[in-house]
């Protein structure tokens, strides 16, 4: 039996504290850097270097690593890998609601409606108190095309919180859309009791009121909304027109003014324009601005030109009145009423009966089948030419 020294044992005993210090060492400093990396990721991330961002968190065995990995993707665009990790995140576990979260906004985004109602629903299932889970689930439900579902998801949002804006929103625009213009009221008004000042919620409660005819309502809420800071196009249309239902036509001019500045190729703002001077009996404004929306508009002019011809008949223009009319024909020769006024212009116009007669005689022949006071005017109006044809024969 091999004696062992004292000396070989002490040797022995600190060459395998020595290898025990140096593995200790190694898998400290391992250690060190992958939380290094991951906090270098988090800089990397938060000044939208995503692509460098993924590589260090990659190299780090933080627990957010994964989650951040999904969220890099996601701002860089790349919403398959995106997916794919918030995905396996979620299979791994099941409870991570964060992920989840994230990723059901994202199948959202991308179209993928179905597995983001699948989410949704589970997500709700495990926390049904969350207003969040139940408003985008509304929103899924509403690409799906089934507003049953999304109105009662919007409504499961705002009985968990009152004060859930965007299910709020989205309860009034569907029901302004309907034109139910008391429930939309009955949300929207909710709404603007926690933010009076939410600019989207003021239209659409401008819209509710406009909708139905009552300008006067719906006007200070334009108003309200132009001293918010909204110079659009379509605000200062609907501020013009219900100013000039009010009877209040040098505001109309001025809000109708500002539209053609936003937008100097919009002809129903020219052509608005004109029918506030023409109500005004401004005739020569009135002209000028409907005629300007012809000039800055292509097809469909039949309405601008019967306006045209109706100003020409108030200056007794007549000549002018059957041109305008004639052009108004051209541009929709299926309109009974505009061929019409063509007759009754020309009557007035020429002396000859036998002129007149033809185009009466047209009339019955493009609108034979009509028995309304049109078709018995001009009936009656041919045979009183015919007889007069006769007389002037014999």
């Amino acid at each position: 039996m091999k004696i062992v020294k004292m000396t070989d044992l002490r040797v022995f005993i600190m060459s395998i504290t020595v290898t025990l210090a140096f593995e200790v060492e190694g898998q400290s400093l391992s250690s060190n850097q992958k939380r290094a990396n991951f906090t270098i990721a988090d800089s990397l991330y938060a000044l939208g270097n995503y692509t460098q961002a993924i590589n260090n968190y990659v190299q780090s065995n933080e627990q957010n690593a994964s989650l951040q990995i999904a969220r890099s993707y996601s701002a860089l665009g790349r919403f398959d890998k995106a997916i794919a990790q918030y995905e396996d995140i979620v299979v791994k576990n099941p409870e991570a609601q964060v992920a989840g979260f994230e990723l059901g906004k994202l199948y959202l985004k991308t179209n993928a409606y179905e597995e983001g109602r699948k989410l949704f629903s589970k997500l709700i299932a495990e926390n049904d108190e969350n207003p969040e889970y139940h408003f985008y689930l509304g929103k899924i439900f509403s690409e799906l095309e089934q507003p049953a579902s999304s109105l009662n998801s919007y409504k499961r949002a705002i009985e968990k919180d009152s004060t859930h804006l965007r299910s709020l929103f989205q309860l009034g625009k569907y029901f302004v859309t309907k034109r139910e213009k008391e429930t939309a009221l009955t949300y929207l008004n909710q709404g603007l009791t926690v933010y009076p000042d939410d600019v989207s919620l003021i239209n659409l409660q401008a819209l509710a009121y406009y909708n139905n005819d009552e300008y006067q309502k719906a006007l200070p809420l334009f108003e309200r909304l132009v001293e918010l800071g909204e110079e659009k196009e379509f605000i200062y249309e609907k501020l013009a027109y219900c100013y000039f239902k009010n009877w209040e036509f040098e505001k109309a001019k001025s809000a109708y003014k500002t539209v053609i500045h936003l937008n100097d190729e919009n002809s129903e703002a020219y052509f608005n324009l004109g029918q506030v001077f023409l109500k005004d009996r401004q005739i020569d404004s009135a002209q000028y601005y409907i005629q300007e929306s012809i000039a800055v508009q292509k097809p469909f002019l039949a309405e601008e030109y019967v306006a045209l011809a109706g100003i020409a008949r108030n200056k007794d223009n007549i000549k002018s009145a059957f041109e305008y009319y004639k052009l108004a024909h051209q541009e929709d020769p299926d309109d009974a009423f505009i061929y019409y006024n063509v007759c009754t212009v020309a009557d007035k116009l020429y002396e000859d009966p036998k002129t007149k007669l033809q185009f009466y005689e047209k009339f019955v022949g493009r609108f034979a089948k009509r028995d309304d006071y049109m078709g018995q005017m001009v009936a009656k109006r041919i045979s009183q030419l015919k007889q007069e044809i006769h007389f002037l024969a014999n």
